[in-house]
C-alpha cells in the first residue's frame, strides 16, 4: 500500500510540473494571449504539494526560486526584445510571492505536518533556518543552505538590475529617490537575513547606501541644462 501511495504521489508531483512547463512555456502556442505570467502562480502549486508531502521545506523553496528564475529569465528576454514590460513580470512575481505568503498562514495551520522545521512570524510559517543566536539549526543541509543563498540572490539580483536598467538615463529628481530606495529596502531585507541574520540591519543600510549611488550615477536631476 505504502507504494502505491508513493508512487501516486509522484505522478501528481510530475503532473503539476508539466501544467507549471504548459504555461513557462506558453507563448510556444502563439495564441498571442498574457497567461504565460500565471507560471508565477502555477508554480505554488507542486511546491506546496511538495510540502505538504514532507519534503525538506528549505529545499521546497529552493525548488521554488529556481521556478521563479526560470519564469525570469523567458521574461527579461520578452522585455529585451520589447515584447513585454518589466513592470509586468515584477507585478506577477509580486502575486506569486504574496500568495505564498498567505498560503503559509493557512495550511500549517490546517496540517500539523507542515509545521516541521518551520517557525512561526506572526501568522505565518517559513523555514526555521537559524538559531535564536543566529547559528545554523541542526536539521539544515548546509549544502542545500548555500544553494538556497545563492538561488535567493540571483532570483532578486535578477528583478532589480533590469529594475535599474530601465530607469537609467530618466529623469529622477533627488526626493524620488526615497521612494525608490523604500522598494528596494524588502528584498535587501531579506538578502541580508539569508546570508547574515546577525548584521541584518546594517547590511540593509549599506546595500540602500550604495543603492542611493548607484542611482545618482544612472539617473539624471532634469535640471542639467
Amino acid at each position: 500500500m505504502a507504494d502505491f501511495v508513493l508512487i501516486n504521489s509522484i505522478i501528481i508531483v510530475a503532473t503539476l510540473f508539466v501544467i507549471f512547463g504548459v504555461f513557462l512555456f506558453f507563448d510556444i502556442f502563439k495564441r498571442n494571449e498574457r497567461y504565460g505570467y500565471l507560471a508565477y502562480i502555477v508554480a505554488l502549486i507542486p511546491i506546496n504539494v511538495l510540502w505538504f508531502l514532507q519534503v525538506d521545506v528549505l529545499g521546497v523553496y529552493l525548488i521554488l526560486f529556481i521556478l521563479w528564475i526560470f519564469c525570469l529569465l523567458r521574461d527579461l528576454y520578452g522585455v529585451t526584445k520589447e515584447k513585454k514590460e518589466i513592470n509586468d513580470v515584477v507585478l506577477f512575481l509580486v502575486l506569486g510571492v504574496i500568495i505564498q505568503i498567505i498560503i503559509t498562514a493557512i495550511l500549517p495551520v490546517s496540517i500539523d505536518t507542515m509545521q516541521t522545521n518551520t517557525v512561526e512570524y506572526w501568522f505565518f510559517y517559513f523555514p526555521d533556518t537559524y538559531t535564536s543566536t543566529f547559528g545554523i539549526e541542526s536539521w539544515v543541509n548546509p549544502t542545500m543552505l548555500i544553494a538556497f543563498r545563492v538561488t535567493a540572490s540571483i532570483l532578486i539580483g535578477l528583478v532589480i538590475v533590469p529594475l535599474l536598467v530601465d530607469i537609467k538615463g530618466e529623469d529622477v529628481p533627488l526626493p524620488v529617490f526615497i521612494i525608490i530606495i523604500g522598494l528596494f529596502i524588502p528584498p535587501f531585507l531579506y538578502l541580508s537575513f539569508v546570508w547574515l541574520p546577525g548584521a541584518m540591519p546594517v547590511l540593509t543600510f549599506l546595500m540602500s547606501v550604495i543603492l542611493f549611488i548607484l542611482l545618482l550615477l544612472i539617473t539624471k536631476s532634469g535640471k542639467e541644462g
